[in-house]
């Protein structure tokens, strides 16, 4: 019998809806984000599982224009040493690839892990302390369905020094960085990753599950 919690079949057909045009985007308009807009999605990390319920995530806002200035910097320096790993036709590849949006996302959050948080007592990550870490990924995935769900792109920006990026935003030596995350409107919307279009990688379906 269907309880509070049951969803009805359109309800789970628009989640279904809202994961598939969940992308990580990095072609945005410059248009301004409403602050409300992104404190509203923000509230989805208080919905989030966390080991412990330790909610370890510390975020912050990088506005001003000398951290981005850092924060592009940090990219482009990681980008060149990322091209440098590459021959032949991937070289060719990905010195074409756009993986960023920084230069246009009105709103950059950097996301951390407080690795020296006492909430929670350290429940659960007594023998795997990168729980709380994969706790942060899960707050940011509901805060990523949250923005797509009021037509808003997020793109997850991995091509950085994340140690660099302390020193210059003056991070506390305990947080360790899981995401930095570009926030803003679409260029476009579609259910294809650009990589796929672009022929970098095919997605796979659905894994086989092994049994031991």
């Amino acid at each position: 019998m269907a309880g509070a919690t049951s969803f009805s079949a359109t309800e789970r057909d628009a989640f279904e809806k809202l994961m598939r045009v969940r992308r990580d985007v990095r072609r945005f308009r410059t248009d301004p984000v409403d602050p409300k807009l992104v404190t509203a999605c923000l509230a989805s990390f208080s919905l989030a599982p966390s080991v412990g319920l330790s909610q370890p995530w510390q975020i912050v806002n990088v506005k001003s224009d000398s951290a981005r200035a850092a924060v592009l910097d940090n990219f482009e320096t990681a980008n060149a040493r990322a091209l440098r790993g590459y021959t032949g036709s991937d070289a060719e590849t990905y010195a074409t690839l756009k993986l960023a949006g920084l230069r246009e996302a009105p709103v950059h959050l950097a996301v951390f892990c407080d690795e020296s948080t006492q909430k929670g007592k350290g429940l659960g990550a007594g023998t795997m302390p990168e729980m709380r870490r994969y706790s942060v990924v899960c707050a940011i995935m509901q805060f990523w369905l949250a923005l797509r769900s009021y037509g808003l792109g997020l793109g997850w920006v991995s091509i950085l020094d994340p140690e660099q990026l302390k020193t210059d935003l003056n991070i506390a030596k305990d947080w360790q960085l899981v995401g930095y995350l570009c926030i803003g409107w679409p260029e476009q919307d579609g259910f294809d990753p650009e990589l796929e279009k672009l022929g970098w990688e095919e997605r796979l379906p659905c894994p086989d599950l092994e049994t031991r």
